[in-house]
């Protein structure tokens, strides 16, 4: 990795760049995939997966004896390994469920908030040569939590048509609905506008590269929602003294291996570390099978010296990480400036892949700098918050002249009536009411005016 000391401020938004394909080009691609698909349904798609990835290919969805052989070939070792992820996914996005909270904002008015699932979400799992199973746990499992009725998968077949069998395994186990074998920008659209196969879904979920990402926003502006722009990993480390450098150097290599576009960063207030984290770079990054996609991603990437540890944490913020590992002697201390990361892994023992795998944290999480401003994935990314407001003739009487004031001052005078017409019949109930004098007679009630007359002829 490239080493730069103590950058000024002015460079520092040149070092937060990301790779990035140019825009323009991804953009026309997306959109004459996009319109085709929407104009030929299937046989866009199955054109565009044959293109790309299985030549032959003649059907899109994975039949169910395919999905059941799959469990077959999952060795009972992984099985146990993803059935110790998706129990702790599941406690921790459980965790997240909301009681129903009613408050009193005013006399009579009564309002709260109740979670409904999203029907029908629409998940797109990475394949190729590192087929992510563990996000079908990420994404599959939460959904279910939620409520979604139906879950269609996407993920793409290899040149022989094949998906990864832990895959079909991880969708089988957690109640994914449907399964399709397409990928790419193909899939993001199949799932925007439905084919003759692969339904319409109402949001869709999961990582990609920058085809997928930009097929992602591409989605919304065609009505479908996302979780959130996710793009190709990155990673950054805060490492102080206290560090391990063989620790370090392995957790920037996670996150280099996932692909060439890929971007990890190491910030230190000491030159030593990031002397002996680069040397341990270069002796583990020999012994790794995916040596030449983590050695274009460290092309990529950088290693800053800063003065201290507040400097590093403040380009931090400003980077806004999907990773965060804090390999300090105090990181709870340094925590506490965290305001912009995806995920955030405190001390020397939590590595980036815990998180990746197996902590019951997910690992879906903006990218690119978006962390600023958008959370990862959790339960309520598969809700629709609704809030409900209910009104007795109390409440109509609280904040009924506010409303009719705010109304006119905005020239709105259909809203001011609806309020007006109820605080009218309101008060003529009252009048009306108050009109009566319960007596002993026939009914019990007498209007006053009558009573007083009947006394006079008396």
């Amino acid at each position: 990795m490239k080493t730069i000391s103590n950058p000024s401020q002015s460079k520092r938004k040149k070092l937060a760049e990301r790779p990035m394909i140019r825009q323009q080009k991804l953009m026309n691609t997306v959109e004459k995939i996009f319109y085709n698909i929407h104009r030929k349904g299937d046989k866009a798609v199955l054109t565009y997966s044959r293109q790309f990835d299985w030549p032959t290919q003649e059907s899109l969805e994975v039949d169910r004896e395919t999905i059941e052989q799959a469990a077959e070939l999952v060795s009972e070792r992984l099985k146990h390994a993803i059935e110790l992820a998706r129990k702790n996914i599941e406690t921790f996005h459980r965790s997240q469920q909301e009681e129903i909270r009613k408050v009193e904002t005013a006399p009579g008015v009564v309002c709260w908030r109740e979670s409904r699932p999203i029907t029908r979400v629409g998940i797109y799992i990475p394949g190729g040569t590192a087929p992510l199973f563990s996000t079908v746990l990420m994404l599959a499992v939460p959904a279910k939590i939620a409520g979604c009725s139906e879950i269609i998968l996407c993920t793409p077949p290899n040149e022989e048509g094949k998906i990864d069998p832990a895959i079909l395994y991880a969708a089988d186990l957690t109640g994914v609905t449907r399964i399709f074998a397409v990928g790419g920008i193909q899939a993001i659209g199949a799932m925007t506008f439905g084919t003759e196969s692969i339904p319409k879904v109402d949001k869709i979920f999961g990582p990609g590269n920058q085809y997928v990402m930009a097929a992602k926003r591409s989605a919304q502006y065609y009505g479908t929602a996302i979780d959130m722009p996710a793009g190709p990993s990155e990673l950054l480390v805060i490492a102080d003294d206290t560090s391990n450098p063989v620790f370090v150097a392995a957790d920037l290599l996670s996150q280099a291996e996932h692909g060439p576009d890929s971007q990890v960063i190491l910030l230190s207030d000491n030159k030593k570390v990031i002397k002996a984290v680069n040397k341990e770079l270069d002796l583990q990054l020999e012994s790794l099978p995916r040596k030449e996609i983590a050695a274009q991603a460290l092309k990529n990437s950088k290693a800053i010296f800063f003065d201290d540890l507040d400097e590093c944490m403040d380009f931090s913020n400003f980077y806004a990480p999907e990773h965060l590992i804090l390999a300090t002697g105090n990181p709870a201390l340094l925590s506490r400036e965290v305001t912009t990361a995806g995920s955030v892994f405190l001390g020397h023992y939590s590595c980036e892949s815990a998180g990746d795998y197996a902590s019951g944290t997910n690992h879906t999480l903006p990218t690119s700098g978006h962390a600023a401003a958008y959370s990862g994935v959790s339960l309520d990314s598969f809700v629709k918050k609704i809030t409900f407001q209910q009104l007795s003739e109390e409440g109509v009487i609280s904040i009924g002249n506010a409303v009719e004031i705010m109304a006119e001052e905005e020239q709105l005078i259909a809203h001011k009536n609806a309020m007006t017409l109820r605080l009218g019949a309101i008060k003529a109930r009252q009048i009306a009411t108050a009109g009566y004098t319960q007596t002993e007679g026939n009914d019990g009630l007498l209007q006053t005016g009558q009573q007083e007359d009947e006394n006079e002829e008396f």
